[in-house]
């Protein structure tokens, strides 16, 4: 038969599980606002029972339950729902970099305003027309200069501000590879310390919360894609084992690993030529800056394509504009040219003899700068003559330049649309399977309090039963073979 003691280690076996249940739960609610923390739970196991199957059993109605264990502190976690999030936290980041980058030269463009190229050329033409009235004016002559200046500053300062906003993107592509190595060599640091610990029996739930934190950063900077491997024959069934991680292009296919299961890491680097960034390489393999994904792409998109593209339109703009009006205004005659009866053919902006560089360097000519009277406002060398005035002012409607210059206008804030449109898309998706995944893996503190009344009153039941146990032996000890006495 069962000793009388039996009930005693079976309640304290009770005890003890329920004890670990509470704490784990004081655990989660302690974490419930904890960046990463995935809610664990206690798997209760059931003990051999008495007695084990062998020839001198003792004669009893059947196998009685020994009592409960706390087998395990497991994470509560889904392991497609991390693939599906890491998937459009990757989409997240790089048109959410593209959306950044389009919104910074929509702030630099700055159009339809008072102060952009496009009202600028406005009053440089208005401002022509009116010298066209009054050719001998001083001071209709000062404001033709003063909006030429204007537009040569424009230009000006719409290339280099381009040009700066670009050198600071370059920096961004910087410190983003930066941050990738960085977080490889942590996620590898990870794996060592999972590897030493695993073997032992043990689930090192803290150190996955850490390494899938950090997966779910790198995620949003390159396109990653994550395999467990076992760290150890002794480890746990339910050991999650190292990480293999490997960078893939936008077709699936892997371009190498950035974290090997047996810890080892590769480390990300960056291929520059003729002022872009030609690719990235990654243990000595070169891989094109358009197959990384997340963020990182997504700058480099706009480094290489976006910004350059904006920097060539507004030189050839530039550059055509300057040479067609200077051509306009060598074929007039200014006061001095009238004064001294020859035609001094002399240039109304300076700018280099190719189209690269022309919106940086563009600017009016030291002659106009220093003499109002070489402003070539005459076709002829009649007194009183503005038509070459209007002939200037007509280059812009012949080159069609505002045309030209609403067109790239118009294809940026296209491109800025479609990436601000895709960048919230993105950005919902990844929230919706975030709330997801939370829902299965977050702390919800209704759940962990009705747990923690469930387990506080398996504890007390457990230890009444102690108490029962303690009345029976008090019975047997102190009650029975006493009669006579």
């Amino acid at each position: 038969m069962v000793s009388t003691f039996h009930g005693l280690e079976t309640a304290r076996r009770g005890m003890t599980a329920q004890s670990y249940a509470l704490q784990v739960t004081g655990q989660n609610i302690a974490n419930a606002n904890t960046t990463g923390y995935t809610r664990q739970r206690v798997n209760f196991n059931q003990t051999e029972p008495y007695p084990a199957p062998s020839r001198n059993r003792p004669q009893i109605p059947g196998q009685m339950g020994t009592g409960v264990e706390a087998g395990s502190i497991q994470r509560v976690r889904e392991d497609f729902l991390d693939v599906q999030f890491r998937g459009e936290n990757t989409k997240s980041g790089y048109w959410g970099a593209r959306s950044e980058a389009l919104e910074k030269m929509e702030d630099i463009m700055n159009e339809p305003s008072d102060n952009g190229l496009s009202k600028t050329l406005d009053q440089f033409w208005q401002s022509l027309q009116d010298l066209s009235s009054n050719p001998g004016d001083d001071g209709a002559r000062s404001v033709v200069r003063q909006r030429g200046v204007a537009v040569a500053e424009t230009f000006n300062y719409l290339s280099n501000s381009l040009t700066s906003i670009r050198d600071d993107i370059k920096s961004q592509v910087d410190v983003s590879v930066n941050e990738v190595n960085s977080i490889v060599e942590q996620i590898g640091g990870i794996n060592q310390q999972i590897s030493e610990i695993e073997p032992h029996g043990y689930l090192p739930n803290d150190l996955y919360d850490e390494r899938d934190r950090l997966v779910d950063r790198l995620s949003q900077l390159v396109n990653i894609k994550v395999t467990k491997t076992p760290s150890s024959d002794t480890s746990s069934k339910l050991a999650e084992g190292n990480y293999t991680i490997e960078l893939m292009d936008s077709s699936g296919a892997s371009l190498g690993k950035l974290v090997d299961s047996n810890t080892s890491i590769q480390k990300l680097g960056i291929s520059e030529s003729e002022g872009n960034i030609s690719g990235f390489t990654l243990g000595g393999t070169s891989i094109a800056s358009t197959n990384v994904g997340g963020k990182l792409e997504g700058m480099t998109s706009a480094y290489n394509n976006d910004y350059p593209e904006m920097l060539n339109q507004l030189d050839q703009l530039a550059f055509d504009f300057a040479r067609e009006f200077n051509e306009v205004h060598q074929n007039g005659w200014s006061l001095n040219d009238i004064n001294n009866n020859t035609q001094s053919q002399l240039d109304f902006f300076t700018v280099g003899s190719e189209a690269k560089g022309a919106a940086k360097g563009i600017k009016v000519s030291t002659s106009i700068m220093d003499d109002l009277k070489n402003i070539a406002a005459a076709s002829t060398q009649a007194a009183g003559d503005g038509k070459n005035a209007l002939n200037l002012g007509n280059v812009m409607d012949t080159m069609q330049l505002k045309s030209k210059y609403a067109s790239a206008i118009g294809k940026m804030a296209v491109d800025a649309e479609q990436a601000n449109r895709m960048s919230a898309n993105a950005d919902t998706l990844a929230t919706s399977v975030d709330q997801r995944r939370q829902s299965v893996s977050g702390v919800s503190l209704d759940e962990e309090m009705t747990n923690m009344i469930q387990f506080q009153h398996a504890y007390n039941a457990s230890a009444r039963m102690i108490t029962m146990v303690d009345e029976m032996l008090d019975k047997i000890i102190n009650g029975m073979g006493i009669s006579g006495r």
